[in-house]
Order: C-alpha cells, then structure tokens, then sequence
C-alpha cells in the first residue's frame, strides 16, 4: 500500500493548503518519463517519512487548474509545502538525496 495520496483540482486546497506540517506534491503525467523515474523515489520518501509528511500526488492533465494555479510549467514538479505555504520546488528528475534534503530543510 502506498503512504502517496492522489490529490486533484477539487481536494488540494483541503489536503494540501489547509494541512499541518509539511507536504510535498508532485505534479506528474502518465505521458511523462521523467516523472516515471522520480515516482518511486517519491513513493520510497512517502514510506520512509510517513509520520513526517504528507506526501501527494497531482496529475496535471487531469487537474489543470491546480498546475496553473502554481504555474508549473515543467514536469515532474515537486512542490514543498509547510502549514499550507509554499517554501521550496523542485523541477525535473533529481536523486533521491536532492529531494530528501530539501524535505528535511522543512521539518522541525
């Protein structure tokens, strides 16, 4: 079972906006290979910070507004969020490393 959860357009304000903590989202499409390498990675830090952050995911073809709203341009995007607020992104295929150490920039 995955810790990811899927967000869209009618339910990232209150999963997403209106959360404690940190989250992070990542804005993905099925089409996109880049993103398919960074999935995992996605899902193992889902694993591994489970008691830590809230981690989603959000398909842009299907949720549009929500990208736009962020002005994601390019794919994957990981955006970090704490206490509903925008504070970090990540563009592109990164290791997992880059990513785990902007999560924990964010954690108390």
């Amino acid at each position: 079972m995955s810790a990811v959860m899927e967000v869209t357009d009618e339910t990232f304000e209150q999963e997403v906006e209106q959360a404690e903590g940190v989250a992070m989202v990542d804005f993905w499409a099925a089409w996109c290979a880049p993103c398919r390498l960074v999935g995992p990675i996605v899902d193992e830090l889902a694993q591994e910070y489970a008691a830590q952050v809230k981690v989603a995911k959000l398909d842009v073809d299907a949720s549009p507004r929500t990208a736009m709203k962020f002005g994601i341009r390019s794919i994957p995007s990981i955006l970090i969020f704490k206490d509903g607020q925008l504070v970090d992104s990540v563009v592109g295929a990164v290791p997992k490393q880059h990513l785990e150490q902007k999560l924990k920039q964010h954690l108390d």
